[in-house]
């Protein structure tokens, strides 16, 4: 390859990759519809039952069935909520019927009351619209 080409390719490459930066910067966590779009919504009366009993808990403030693992702080280090600071976030187990461990199911509270849902161990959410 000659040097002219090889500086082509990586100039593209730079602008590719400014932009993949620039968006990723530009992304704003007061931004509302850029996660909710991206994880859906659900209604509370359509989660399975397991789930609208957790929601009810977490209204009466406990009690929990996993005591020191319910009310945790959730990292969110997938990335797929809104970036907020540490502990802005904490997760409730929902209980999955014939699991022989907490399962899959978690509701995830923010501080400002917003609530999401997942049943595949945080591989996507939807929120919760009450």
């Amino acid at each position: 390859m000659s040097r002219k080409t090889i500086a082509g390719v990586v100039g593209l490459l730079v602008v590719v990759l400014g932009a993949l930066v620039g968006g990723l910067a530009h992304h704003d966590a007061s931004s509302p519809a850029t996660h909710d779009a991206a994880t859906g919504w659900v209604d509370a009366a359509d989660l399975p039952s397991q789930a609208r009993r957790v929601l009810a808990e977490i209204d009466e403030g406990g009690p929990f069935e996993y005591p020191g693992k319910d009310g945790s702080v959730f990292g969110n280090y997938e990335g797929l909520l809104p970036t907020e600071p540490s502990g802005y976030y904490h997760e409730y187990t929902v209980d999955t019927p014939g699991a022989s461990t907490r399962g899959a199911r978690r509701i995830i509270t923010g501080r400002g009351g917003e609530l999401y849902y997942t049943d595949d161990h945080y591989n996507s959410f939807r929120r919760i619209r009450r």
